[in-house]
């Protein structure tokens, strides 16, 4: 049986609360519209619309008698106001002809009528306005007959009269009145505030804000001064209530109430401690938009903070504080500066920013205009911030407190004050960029005559934090602590969970690691190797502060495991420190090239991203800083252990985190991405725009004249446009940096993988590049097409040279060329007689012309002037002196200086310093070897003109005293006497801040020529207190400075053959290696086994070689090194084998026969890699032959 059966066959009947009709052919066929049915959600709503209706019903009752309640209370108020003011007008017979107008009979009589007064007083109403200031009239005669004597009766009334003082100053009918009654009432308020301190400083703020509307009506001094320091005095256990007002509204205002003229008086009527206590707590509660906001057009926040800083350091002068903590001050200092520091970056028209007494000045935009300069007094202020005293007192002080701290507790709020001070110095860092130095060395100083120096206190403090530790141990860890806060969540925590004191105990531990990492920067640049490397010993009493500043090779050792896990972190996790999702993960490669929309959402979505989170909390130090903090000092660690290596081997790399049998593809792919997000947004920012678009890489002599001519307007619209054109290539970096994670660290951090894979993927980029600009790998095929096509012109590839011209000739037909100097070319040899060397480029000409062309350049030989010149070790670096040498000559020349004439002859000498630097970037691109050594020094720019903190000017560059090793030992050996010398440097020395030049005009002719080191420094003595900023300075100007032009130059052309980001993957001497190839043994079976042959020496079907050719081999292998080296250089113009092996040699090295005449010597042909070899049939007579030949320094002509 059915279970669902009952026994009864009559039908059950259904009920439908839905008002559905369930018949689904109810309405088929039927003209006319369905019935009307309520759907489920109608009958809700209606059942929920019920309810309401009889919830209001409900509530109507008790809400009436709310409001009847509400208005008795009102009308009886109104009531006994109007009984209180009409008993008030009778006792002072007000409106009348006989009203009062001198002092109280009583003090009682006085305290009725406050009492009246205070009770009925209104704002709305003018009257009373008018009756407030006829009280304050007698009562001010009564005080001063001294019938009054306030008790706790006068409390209450007195404070309920001043809050109605404070609501009529807001009333229009304020401004009406006369300045005397504006003076009485301020006079009243005074007098009030005394009585009721404790209660009126609750409302401090209205307090002051009615003071500072009040003097805008009353020009006298005397009553401000009672009333602003009134609250002050009578506060009590409130003061901090009191100051808050005082910190936030009254110093605040550009022109101060009683005291604008004598600042001095107000610093001796205030108390210090509960007034910055107050202010830091108010600045710490605000956001920074808020305290922007709270800046305004009126620049309050400026006011605030030059106040503060007078008042500090007036009360430091008056009082001896030096027991005082100044955690407070330096808190709200370095908070306020860093929340301005934009506004006073912009504002500031005060620090005079060049080098010396030339015409080439830093400049980071227009001079602001009069109107938009900070106030004199304001600009005093922040500028007197960049003090030794300062710095160095705080510092010490600090380190005092610290050795005291026996405690946890007091070790911690050491630890706070730590980073209270590094917030200090991380913003003055931040501002004022241009005092950097000074800033610097002052706190590297503070403790000169502490017993632990500040390098070491700093590394103690940075190394106990729990941001140091996590760190340390792994990559992963640096996430967590540089993540940005993730809203929506639960009030108290951000996305990793931390509550509000983890947050603050982190920003604590970042502000002191930070202020290290700056520290070192200073620190790694004045500290020689012998003293770097000495840490790991006691040193002696009398060491001087470098020496008793290293650190322990250990400590070394742990700092540059945090540094390398922390940039690794920073570049390989971008995307997840940032918060946001890589673009690529959510569109199509194809997607970012193709329409237009898309590529407009790439980069509106890039100019989000622009908008950087601020490291650990740390106000102003954003990812992009710290990024290029720790990668600068990371460079530093690895470049002293380059030159002398003192940590474990392996110790730089970073393949675990890697898939290294994947590297170099996933590498190659990144920079394909990387070149179609440049070219996309090329074209977007031509769409957008067009000609208005600016190139920030111009000539610094173009610069300077953008600077000269033209009107203010024109100057800010070409700044503006730099400006926009700078967000737009931040953008991109941005963008490219979260989907180019590999690539970044190989320009970044390139020690993280081995060298040779490096190498590889070099070349694999330059494979790439070379098929996209040919779209084929054979130069014989591109020539042909080129030939054949309509816009091809191959003439501009080939060049006629005379020999004894080689530079001169190539400069003339090839510069135009610019980065087409990376196809093929064809060369034509003219020799001494004028006659065309005719022969086929297979490549080898080329290579004789490359080879050739250096040898002269860099020679200086056929009475070139020397564009680069040898240190002792005889390496090379760009002569300094050219360009002022050649201004010198024009002179002499009687030309005037910036005539067109002038300015052609010194841009033709930085052109062919470009030129030069395109001919090694195209041995490079190439892959021809040649045996030119350049000074590390040199190379290390090289080295550092890409990643993100480099440009293509050579900024990544960081002068030090090390590096001058390498440019003049003489003066390094000076230097070092001078760091080192313990008596009286000044007396001793006579030394300023000043340099002196020798130009060599011609082989009989000097010139010497002094400029300053810093403005004014003729005047400057060199001391004992300034002597490592002496020689930093000393070693940026001679590195950096001097040779700044001819280097950008060469760097210019270099870096348009071989991309900056390329070079960067190499520290200096590898760099060395790319060009002259590896000072590694020669390995005999790898050249044999890449050796081609030619004549009869070809090797037969039955894979025999012939008789003298294995004669040759095994020659080879009894030769020492040092001639197989010979040999190479005979044969291939350079004594070292190509890194990646004989198989990447180009042209191949090979060896046809040459006759079987016994006598006849080997030669070469270096252009083809060609050796010459006749049919020799004993080895002894080969063996001397060919010592014979590579130890006569001949070639071709030997033949």
């Amino acid at each position: 049986m059915y279970p669902t059966f009952s026994g009864s066959a009559k039908s059950r009947r259904q009920v439908n609360l839905s008002g559905r009709n369930n018949n689904p052919f109810a309405s088929y066929g039927s003209s006319k519209p369905a019935a009307t049915t309520q759907p489920a959600s109608s009958a809700v709503a209606h059942a929920q619309q019920e309810r309401i209706l009889r919830e209001n019903e409900r509530r109507r009752p008790p809400a009436a008698a709310r409001i009847q309640r509400t208005w008795r209370g009102h009308k009886s108020r109104c009531s006994s106001n109007r009984i209180w003011r009409q008993y008030w007008d009778e006792q002072e017979a007000w409106g009348t002809a006989g009203v009062q107008q001198g002092p109280y009979a009583t003090e009682a009589e006085a305290l009725q009528q406050l009492r009246l007064l205070a009770q009925f007083a209104s704002s709305k109403l003018e009257q009373d306005t008018q009756r407030i200031c006829h009280f304050a009239h007698r009562y001010l005669s009564t005080a001063s007959s001294n019938l009054i004597h306030p008790t706790d009766a006068w409390i209450y009334p007195s404070s309920r009269l001043a809050k109605a003082v404070y609501r009529t100053s807001r009333t229009a009918s304020f401004g009406s009145l006369p300045s005397k009654a504006v003076a009485e009432l301020v006079d009243l308020l005074a007098m009030l505030a005394s009585i009721s301190a404790p209660f009126l400083a609750t409302y401090s703020e209205d307090y002051y804000q009615t003071i500072n509307l009040a003097v805008k009506h009353c020009p006298a001094v005397k009553p401000f001064r009672r009333a602003v320091t009134a609250l002050l005095d009578h506060a009590g256990q409130a003061n901090n209530a009191a100051y808050l007002g005082f910190g936030s509204v009254y110093l605040t205002q550009a022109v101060l109430p009683g005291f604008d003229q004598d600042l001095v008086d107000l610093v001796g009527s205030i108390d210090y401690a509960p007034l910055v206590g107050a202010v830091d707590h108010w600045v710490a509660a605000q956001t920074n938009q808020q305290l922007l906001k709270f800046n305004d057009s009126e620049d309050r926040l400026l006011w605030l903070l030059s106040r503060l800083i007078f008042i500090h350091q007036n009360t430091k002068r008056k009082h001896d504080t030096t027991e005082t903590r100044d955690s407070n001050y330096v808190n709200v200092i370095s908070r306020l500066i860093s929340v301005l520091s934009r506004e006073i970056g912009q504002r500031l028209d005060t620090i005079d920013r060049r080098l010396s007494s030339g015409s080439e000045a830093i400049t980071g935009g227009p001079r602001p205009s009069a109107s938009k300069r900070l106030p004199a007094f304001v600009q005093k202020q922040l500028l007197s911030l960049i003090n030794q005293a300062s710095i160095s007192s705080l510092l010490a002080k600090l380190q005092a407190e610290n050795t005291s701290s026996d405690s946890a507790n007091e070790a911690h709020k050491a630890s706070a004050e730590a980073s209270a001070l590094a917030s200090y110095v991380l913003t003055l860092l931040r501002v004022f960029p241009q005092r950097k130095g000074d800033i610097q060395m002052w706190l590297y100083r503070g403790s000169v005559n502490r017993t632990l120096p500040a390098t070491k206190y700093f590394y103690q403090a940075a190394n106990s934090t729990s941001v140091f530790r996590s760190i340390q141990d792994a990559p992963t860890n640096a996430i967590r602590f540089l993540a940005s806060e993730k809203p929506g969540l639960p009030s108290g925590l951000d996305k990793n969970g931390s509550t509000a004191r983890d947050r603050d105990r982190t920003e604590e531990d970042w502000r002191i690691i930070l202020l290290f990492l700056e520290l070192c920067t200073f620190a790694f640049q004045v500290m020689d190797d012998e003293e770097f490397l000495s840490g790991s010993s006691k040193p002696l009493p009398h060491a001087s502060q470098t020496r008793q500043s290293a650190l322990p090779l250990s400590d070394i050792e742990n700092l540059t495991t945090f540094l390398k896990n922390l940039a690794f972190a920073m570049y390989y996790y971008a995307t997840d420190i940032a918060g946001k999702p890589a673009n690529v993960n959510r569109h199509s490669l194809a997607a970012y090239f193709g329409k237009d929309e898309l590529r407009q959402t790439l980069f509106n979505e890039a100019e989000e991203r622009l908008e950087e989170q601020d490291v650990g909390g740390v106000n102003g130090m954003t990812v992009d800083y710290v990024k290029g903090l720790v990668v600068g000092v990371l460079r530093m660690i690895y470049q002293r252990d380059s030159r002398r290596k003192f940590l474990p081997k392996d110790h730089w790399l970073m393949t675990k985190y890697f898939e290294m049998d994947r590297f170099i593809s996933a590498v190659v792919e990144e920079e394909e991405h990387g070149r179609q997000v440049e070219e996309s947004y090329d074209a977007l920012e031509d769409q957008t725009e067009g000609s208005a678009r600016v190139d920030n890489d111009t000539d610094s002599e173009a610069e300077d004249l953008a600077l000269i001519v033209g009107t203010q307007r024109t100057r800010n619209l070409r700044h503006s446009e730099r400006l926009k054109s700078q967000q737009r290539k931040a953008s991109k970096r941005k963008y490219l940096e979260s989907v180019t994670p590999r690539l970044k660290i190989l320009e970044n951090m390139p020690f993280f993988i081995p060298f040779h894979t490096r190498v590889e993927i070099f070349r694999q980029f330059v494979n790439l590049d070379q098929f996209h600009r040919r779209e084929t790998d054979d130069a014989d095929e591109w020539r042909y097409r080129m030939m054949n096509s309509v816009t091809g012109n191959i003439s501009k590839h080939r060049a006629t040279v005379r020999r004894e011209q080689i530079f001169d000739d190539a400069y003339k037909q090839f510069y135009d060329l610019n980065e087409g100097l990376k196809e093929p070319i064809q060369i034509r040899f003219v020799d001494q007689f004028g006659t065309v060397e005719e022969g086929i480029d297979g490549g080898g000409v080329t290579k004789e012309f490359l080879t050739s062309i250096t040898n002269e350049a860099f020679g200086a030989t056929n009475g070139l002037e020397s564009l680069f010149i040898e240190n002792d070790q005889h390496l090379l670096f760009p002569n300094p002196s050219a360009v002022e040498e050649r201004k010198e000559t024009l002179r002499q020349s009687m030309l005037t200086e910036g005539s067109p004439d002038w300015n052609e002859t010194i841009r033709d000498l930085l052109r062919r310093y470009e030129f030069l630097g395109r001919i090694v970037g195209k041995c490079l691109y190439e892959g021809i070897l040649i045996d030119i050594h350049f000074a590390p020094f040199f190379l290390l720019k090289w080295a550092l003109t890409g990643g993100s903190g480099s440009a293509s000017k050579e900024s990544g560059y960081r002068a030090n005293l090390n590096d001058l090793r390498d440019l003049d030992e003489s003066l390094y050996q000076g230097l070092l006497q001078l760091k080192n010398y313990p008596g009286d440097v000044e007396t001793d020395f006579s030394l300023n801040f000043a340099v002196t030049d020798t130009l060599d005009l011609s082989p009989t002719q000097t010139k010497t020529i002094t400029r300053e080191l810093r403005p004014g420094g003729e005047n400057i003595p060199v001391t004992n207190g300034n002597c490592l900023f002496y020689i930093a300075s000393i070693a940026k100007y001679r590195l950096q400075l001097q040779p700044e032009r001819q280097t950008s130059a060469f760097l210019r052309g270099l870096g348009t053959i071989i991309s900056p980001s390329w070079l960067s993957m190499f520290n200096q001497s590898e760099l060395q290696t790319l060009i002259g190839g590896s000072g590694a043994e020669v390995s005999i079976a790898d050249l044999r086994k890449n050796t081609q042959y030619g004549g009869i020496y070809v090797i037969g079907d039955d894979g025999m070689e012939h008789p003298s050719i294995q004669l040759f081999w095994k020659v080879m292998e009894s030769l020492d090194m040092a001639d197989v080296a010979k040999v190479l250089k005979f044969v291939t113009s350079t004594p070292r084998a190509p890194l990646l092996g004989f198989g990447n040699l180009t042209p191949r090295f090979s060896i046809r026969d040459s006759g079987s005449d016994q006598t006849r010597l080997p030669s070469t042909s270096t252009c083809v890699n060609l050796l010459k070899l006749p049919i020799y049939r004993d080895e002894k007579v080969l063996k001397d032959r060919l010592l014979y030949s590579i130890n006569a320094g001949a070639g071709f002509n030997l033949s």
